[in-house]
């Protein structure tokens, strides 16, 4: 099955500078710190990949060159056949909307909007029609078992109803792919149960999953386990 996901030696430094400067002044020189160091892995359709590993081994900085939130230092990253090295942002951030879904510990629900508002929000730079995008935010909310709760801000919900949002959030623009970082960080392990129901829902219909997470629990719900330690893949499990 070919790739949906290719990556292909990616490397990754962030600068720092010594203590003698923060921003190279008074002597301070610039140096690097290599998070990720030869990365080569092939993510294939309707794969689910949880990407595992200690506080520091790169793995959410892996998800965020993924998902074209972050480029890499050296390598080659294909998405969908798109070699993303040759596309500048404006491309690049299309190609983000179109064919990837995110969803983040934190939520990332805008405060003032409700839940249904939340969930329209990355289809208005698909051009569709509003009600088209209304129509299938209050389906989405309803499958994710919202139907009472799409007119409620976020503060009037709970941990895992925010979650839910963002699911639905996510799944507006019938992404190929849906990333998630620490999906279930902030929940109760009744409501991570539920919320990795709700990944299995979107895995079966189609769409190829790859979860961050710490919870050696949740990892073992995917169909592959990818452990990294100090920037390098040191397990691939089937």
């Amino acid at each position: 099955m070919s790739a949906v996901i290719s990556l292909t030696d990616i490397t990754k430094t962030f600068a720092r500078f010594d203590e003698q400067g923060d921003s190279g002044k008074d002597g301070g020189e610039a140096q690097g710190i290599t998070v990720l160091k030869g990365i080569t892995l092939d993510i294939a359709h309707n794969d689910f990949v949880a990407l595992q590993g200690t506080s520091g081994s790169g793995k959410s900085t892996l998800l965020h060159i993924i998902g074209l939130l972050d480029r890499p230092t050296s390598g080659s990253y294909a998405l969908l056949g798109h070699d993303t090295a040759g596309l500048d942002d404006d491309h690049q951030s299309d190609l983000r909307n179109q064919a990837l879904g995110f969803v983040f510990q934190s939520f990332y629900l805008i405060p003032y909007a409700t839940a249904l508002e939340n969930v329209i929000l990355p289809g208005l730079y698909s051009g569709k029609p509003r009600v088209e995008l209304q129509a299938r935010a209050e389906s989405l909310l309803e499958q994710v078992g919202l139907a009472d709760r799409m007119h409620f801000r976020p503060s009037r919900l709970s941990g895992g109803q925010q979650q839910r949002v963002a699911m639905a959030r996510a799944m507006l623009n019938e992404p190929d792919i849906v990333l998630a970082d620490e999906p279930t960080g902030q929940l109760d392990s009744t409501t991570s149960a539920e919320i990795i129901k709700l990944f299995h829902r979107v895995h079966e219909a189609g769409t190829t999953i790859v979860l961050v997470t710490h919870d050696a629990d949740v990892g073992r719900e995917a169909g592959r386990i990818i452990k990294l330690h100090d920037g390098r893949i040191v397990e691939d499990i089937r």
